[in-house]
């Protein structure tokens, strides 16, 4: 069955606050294989104009994957988890993440749509600092197949 249009423009409050920890930005540029010493030294960070270390421009995702949580497990909608596969992900960033940010996201469902049976459903998630500075927009599509023999 198709998603209710009417849950577009749909935004969910904005979640508890994440601290970003310096171990956490290591260990994903790690995971990623990324080398730039700028997301593990502090004096390599420094020197290229920041306060601290700085996270990879998908770390992000970590955090606003969980946020769009809040649109899936909304049942008033009725997306089915169990037939979800993540479609696609792009991010626009006004500046890095940061050792020591304390972010918040802020999800809004932006579009649903079905085709060939499947309803797609993009979320926006804002991301803010403690300060109440936009950090990074990400956008999340979500492609939920049909149940089979529909």
């Amino acid at each position: 069955m198709a998603l209710d249009q009417s849950f577009v423009g749909r935004s969910y409050p904005p979640t508890d606050p994440y601290e970003v920890g310096r171990e956490k930005i290591r260990e994903f540029a790690e995971a990623v294989g990324d080398p730039n010493p700028a997301y593990t030294d502090p004096e390599a960070a420094k020197a290229l104009g920041h306060p601290d270390v700085i996270a990879p421009p998908t770390f992000v995702f970590a955090i606003t994957f969980k946020a769009a949580g809040q649109v899936v497990r909304d049942p008033q909608l009725g997306l089915d988890y169990n037939r979800v596969v993540h479609g696609d992900q792009k991010f626009v960033h006004r500046r890095p993440v940061r050792a020591g940010d304390r972010l918040t996201v802020t999800s809004t469902i932006e579009a649903i749509k079905s085709m060939a049976g499947n309803d797609i459903v993009d979320i926006r998630g804002e991301v803010h600092d403690e300060a109440g500075e936009h950090v990074v927009t990400a956008w999340t599509k979500l492609v939920a197949r049909p149940a089979e023999g529909v």
